[in-house]
């Protein structure tokens, strides 16, 4: 164990050695790469990245409307930070910059116009159904891009689970008309930004350039068109955003502007990963540290949020992205791991600039109040965060539907879990802002966590299609895509058919087997029923105790609509008693089984088969 310490710890400090990368050639770069007049915060911070920048002067031309209010060095030479001040009156057009020092630059900074389309950002809620799907692994539609010159892997390897295969947006895009039909309303992909890492580059959350797509996916152009399309398919699109790290290989690493820029330990430390310890009352100070400021892996330092520069890098970075792009949300990934007093800030800029965006959090919490804590709630500050993220994706959830199939029924275990966990949803501002999920691209498949049985699978996604929240499909889990999480990339293969050449196409109902068609017509048939039923979107959720196995809900609301969930987890058949549920069945005298068009002529007599779900539409 010394050993593996030591050798850590060595890998550590060379990463962090590195010279800086070709920025050294004489070129001058400066984030933001441009911006916009009429943004709400009037206030720009610019970093200028040049060999020897600090030993010059900066000045800016006279331009109406906007001022250079100061400039500011830092630790490193290669750097200068300027702030502007961009008033409402000012016009798109070319700011001239000028640095006066050893030799003379200049430097042309646009300022465009803002694209004020009304509906541009939509934002996300319960009438969507998002799919996630992994770029790399979903399609390939440009193989010229599969290869970009320069970058560190610079092979395509469709044999090795942790190499690059070549999915890219254009793959996404040709198949726009698959995920419409499935009734998906909402694309997330992980994240499309540069990851020129060395290995592994392919799963996206160690950037090396926060302005700057991976060109292996396609240009910055290409993703503003690709959210554009998607809008005029009826599409959403939500940007994974990753706050709490970088890829060692970025730029800001390998020539830092300041040490403090990032969390700095004597040797290698990484997080604990228990955000516990930041409400824990009795909580070791130095386990808080750790988990704040601990990094996530090897060659993802951590970003030190507490530095207020820091802080308007980021923020300034992800309002850039939404400006530009008009994209519809963000998925936020390691939320609980940022500086605290940093995602107040972040959440406050980005919602004033952008009140319909949508902002979800991963939080893999411990208990329902611990991932309240960092989502809208009722609970009081604790050590002065109080969160504004109005939505998280619901692990808690998660672990309930994934007991309710794996685990016998207890008093609060197995199927009953579900009802305990919705049971805390008064711990929310508004829990149906949450994303509810059966699995996604760091947890086993959910068709293998419950033993490959089918059966379970639809009784799991007439649960996700049902419950109160926005629900999130894992791409290919309606074509019975299976694995576990050992190692990672087992569950992240490619999706049959999204390469030239695959021997079987699951985009297509030709290429499927019965079984995969079976499945992807129930997650279809439910789907499009959710979408055109807004009862299961806004219906008021009305659960009842489960027993014997099996849990009942209702999803109902003023206009006499009403639906009736029955999950029947048993191994036998079970009769429900209609007295039970008199209120919620009152005035209805037969009910539609929506995913097989069965009609139950008499609700008196409710007999469920085993390992069966009933999504039934109520008829008066």
């Amino acid at each position: 164990m010394k050993q593996l310490r030591y050798w850590f710890t060595l890998v550590f400090m060379l990463v962090q050695a590195k010279p800086a990368l070709s920025q050294a050639s004489g070129s001058m770069r400066i984030d933001p790469t441009f911006w916009w007049v009429g943004m709400k915060n009037p206030r720009l911070q610019l970093l200028v990245h040049s060999p020897g920048i600090a030993g010059s002067t900066a000045t800016l031309a006279a331009y109406p409307g906007v001022t250079l209010e100061g400039v500011q060095k830092l630790e490193s030479p290669n750097y200068l930070l300027l702030n502007l001040s961009i008033s409402a009156s000012a016009a798109p057009g070319q700011l001239k910059l000028e640095f006066k020092g050893k030799k003379k630059l200049s430097y042309s900074y646009e300022l465009r116009a803002r694209n004020t389309a009304p509906d541009r950002v939509q934002g996300i809620n319960t009438s969507d159904f998002i799919y996630l799907l992994m770029p790399d692994r979903f399609a390939n539609g440009d193989p010229t891009n599969d290869v970009v010159k320069g970058m560190h892997e610079a092979s395509v390897n469709r044999g090795e689970l942790t190499a690059r295969h070549g999915g890219d947006l254009k793959g996404i895009e040709d198949h726009f008309d698959y995920l419409k039909e499935l009734g998906v309303t909402t694309i997330w992909p992980t994240p499309l930004v540069e990851n020129n890492q060395p290995k592994t580059s392919y799963h996206g959350y160690a950037l090396t350039d926060y302005y700057k797509i991976d060109p292996r996916y396609g240009s910055n152009d290409d993703y503003a068109g690709f959210v554009q399309r998607a809008h005029q398919q009826g599409l959403k699109v939500v940007h994974d955003v990753v706050l709490n790290h970088m890829g060692s290989e970025n730029y800001l690493f390998r020539d830092q502007p300041a040490k403090d820029w990032f969390n700095q330990w004597p040797s290698f430390t990484r997080s604990n990963y228990a955000d516990a310890v930041l409400t824990d009352p009795h909580a070791a100070p130095a386990e808080r540290e750790q988990h704040e400021k601990g990094w996530f892996d090897l060659t993802m330092p951590d970003v030190n949020q507490s530095n207020p520069l820091v802080a308007t890098y980021l923020i300034q970075n992800f309002i850039w992205w939404v400006e530009y792009t008009g994209l519809d949300a963000f998925r936020i990934d390691t939320y609980p791991y940022s500086d605290r007093q940093f995602l107040m800030r972040f959440g406050d800029e980005v919602q004033a600039q952008f009140p319909r965006l949508g902002m979800v959090g991963e939080c893999t919490s411990i208990g329902v109040a611990q991932q309240a804590y960092f989502a809208r709630n009722i609970l009081p500050p604790v050590d002065g965060f109080k969160s504004n993220l109005p939505g998280v994706l619901d692990f808690q959830a998660f672990f309930a539907i994934t007991d309710a199939f794996t685990k016998e029924p207890g008093w609060n275990e197995g199927i009953n879990k579900l009802y305990y966990v919705l049971q805390q949803d008064w711990l929310y501002e508004d829990a149906t802002r949450n994303v509810v999920f059966l699995d996604n691209h760091d947890q086993s498949r959910f068709l293998s966590v419950v033993g490959e049985d089918q059966a379970k699978l639809r009784l799991g996604l007439a649960w996700l299609l049902t419950t109160r929240g926005i629900p999130q499909l894992y791409y290919g889990t309606e074509v019975l895509m299976k694995n576990f999480t050992n190692p990672d990339g087992r569950l992240r293969e490619d999706f049959p058919g999204g390469w030239p050449g695959d021997q079987q196409n699951l985009f297509t109902a030709a290429g499927r087997t019965p079984a995969q068609q079976a499945m992807h017509d129930y997650v279809r048939t439910l789907a499009q029923y959710r979408r055109s039923h807004p009862v299961l979107q806004t219906g008021q959720l009305t659960q009842y105790l489960p027993g014997e196995g099996v849990y009942t809900y209702f999803r109902h609301n003023d206009k006499g609509e009403a639906v009736m969930v029955v999950l029947n987890s048993a191994n036998a058949e079970r009769s429900l008693d209609p007295a039970k549920y008199a209120a919620n069945l009152r005035g209805f005298r037969s009910a539609r089984d929506v995913a097989t068009g069965t009609v139950l002529p008499d609700l008196n007599t409710l007999k469920v088969p085993a390992k069966t779900a009933w999504v039934l539409e109520l008829q008066k």
